[in-house]
């Protein structure tokens, strides 16, 4: 009796994690580094933001992994739905993309925490328990950059011209400066061509750019300061 009580605690203190990513090798990677820590599991994977949400219904994971750039829906979109349809679930986002890029975005939808991609499997690990245990998780000059900026709220010294943009605007200069024409936006964000440009006619009006050819150029650039 005694065994099968421990057994079944063992078992109930199990927490449970989705991940959310369109490379099935990083998903795999990362279930298989999970494995190895006593007390987590990954419930399930999911490579689209509509697949996530099936997959959040059907298993009600504790902490789901959310990566930002995804074909359709977007880390942050996902972030905002899961956020609205499960209040207590814990969002952990995971991204290629320098924090100053995203971070702020993702708390702001709702994220527990966000950590960059080229962070090794102990730091990652210690931010998924972080995020578990009811904490937010960034990292070290994040969190400074984010206490400067409560020092000085009326002050832009930090405060990234691209933060002007909304989330949409965002991934459409995210595009920009990988290269993709007017066409190929609207085919991997799943808009019209009209709304790509009037999305890109916003842009170069917040970023005061005053040609197409400037803001490409600012968006290649910019762009090309992402770590990998």
């Amino acid at each position: 009796m005694g065994k099968k009580t421990e057994q079944h605690s063992a078992q109930v203190s199990v927490r449970t994690i989705l991940i959310v990513d369109d490379h099935a090798v990083f998903r795999d990677g990362l279930q298989r580094l999970i494995s190895l820590e006593k007390g987590l599991e990954v419930c399930a994977q999911a490579s689209d933001g509509n697949e996530a949400l099936a997959k959040a219904a059907q298993y009600h994971p504790d902490l789901t992994i959310i990566d930002v750039v995804m074909e359709g829906m977007n880390g942050i979109e996902l972030t905002k739905a899961l956020r609205s349809r499960y209040p207590k679930m814990r969002l952990l986002v995971l991204s290629m993309h320098k924090e100053i890029l995203y971070a702020e975005r993702a708390l702001r939808a709702g994220a527990n925490g966000y950590i960059m991609k080229r962070e090794n499997g102990i730091t990652l690990m210690a931010a998924i328990r972080s995020v578990l245990d009811g904490e937010t998780y960034v990292s070290r000059s994040f969190n400074a950059h984010l206490l400067e900026r409560l020092s000085n709220p009326k002050g832009d010294a930090g405060v990234p011209a691209t933060e002007r943009l909304s989330d949409r605007e965002m991934e459409v200069f995210r595009l920009i400066g990988q290269g993709y024409g007017t066409k190929q936006m609207a085919e991997e964000l799943h808009l019209s061509m009209k709304t790509i440009i009037f999305h890109r006619t916003k842009i170069r009006a917040k970023l005061n750019m005053a040609s197409t050819f400037e803001l490409v150029q600012f968006a290649i650039h910019h762009d090309e300061k992402k770590s990998i």
